[in-house]
């Protein structure tokens, strides 16, 4: 299958700061693509070279064909690109706002005519088209600013962290969204912060610091965290959490919620020596049980390891 997206050594520095470090990654014509990180990783600088709007320190990145570095332009008018804080604006309505995109994009009156219809049946956006985008929900803002993204029939669609902030209805409802656009072979490239959202994906990259820490489908992606994962329930999980990294210095450890997860790369940690290194510290177990590894975990387990590799 062709690429629509590949980047070669992919580096933005800001002044001291490296933001974006060495990155190298393809994605595929017609995929959904996730680019999964903590706040900080680096997405939202991935996005901006992608685009077009920040020009690489070093190395280079492809658009359908077309060098960033060097056929900006050209890059621009195949791409749409949603924003953290996608500037719609307030005090227009839902069709002045797709209006107002389409003029900016060069949409011809009749084209627009034809797809501003469409888009606002696709958005559910139809029986709001004359509301002010100020007095619309978070969810729905979302859905506006998608479709004002995708009022010139982009090739390539950029959304940088597009649930951020969303209910979990909207975003159920913004998802399926996507995966319709899926249907018109349009190429997705997502970034998140939620890593359960990461399932979501066909194949996605794991980003820390501005490095790539893995990259493939959800269950390769999985298959790099060898071993079981103890998911222990306790009274006290953020003081379980240090006890557990104090005790067991070799394995990886996690806080998920009001829950710790803990496996070790060597020999399996038992959950007797788990119960009991806790309950020696005076924190009372309430279960402890073996879960299949998330994405979550293999973060946490490939972090460690890059930061162990570091120290020698």
């Amino acid at each position: 299958m062709a690429e629509a997206i590949r980047t070669e050594g992919l580096r933005r520095v800001f002044g001291a700061a490296v933001a974006v470090e060495g990155l190298s990654l393809s994605v595929e014509e017609g995929e959904i693509f996730g680019l999964v990180g903590p706040d900080g990783a680096g997405k939202t600088t991935v996005m901006r070279l992608l685009s077009g709007v920040l020009d690489p320190t070093d190395g280079d990145a492809w658009v359908m064909g077309r060098s960033v570095r060097a056929e900006t332009a050209a890059v621009q008018r195949d791409i749409g690109y949603m924003s953290q804080r996608f500037g719609l604006y307030p005090d227009l309505t839902v069709s002045e706002n797709l209006r107002f995109y389409a003029d900016l994009y060069g949409v011809s009156r009749r084209e627009r005519e034809e797809k501003e219809p469409a888009l606002l049946d696709f958005s559910g956006l139809g029986p709001f088209r004359r509301r002010l985008a100020g007095n619309l929900s978070g969810g729905m803002k979302q859905k506006l600013g998608l479709s004002c993204a995708l009022i010139h029939t982009p090739r390539v669609l950029f959304l940088d962290e597009p649930t951020n902030g969303v209910d979990p209805v909207s975003r159920r409802e913004f998802w399926d969204i996507l995966y319709r656009l899926l249907k018109e072979k349009v190429t997705i490239f997502v970034s998140t912060a939620y890593l359960d959202e990461a399932e979501r994906f066909r194949r996605l990259a794991l980003l820390h610091e501005g490095r790539l820490l893995a990259s493939g489908t959800p269950d390769e992606v999985k298959r790099l965290h060898a071993g079981a994962i103890l998911e222990v329930r306790c009274a006290d999980p953020k003081r379980g959490r240090d006890v557990l990294e104090g005790r067991f210095p070799g394995a990886d450890v996690g806080l998920f919620g009001d829950r710790i997860h803990t496996g070790s790369r060597g020999a399996s940690l038992s959950a007797d020596a788990v119960g009991e290194a806790l309950a020696g510290a005076g924190i009372a177990v309430l279960g402890i049980r073996s879960v299949a590894p998330g994405l979550e975990d293999v973060f946490v387990s490939v972090l460690s390891r890059r930061r162990e590799g570091s120290k020698e």
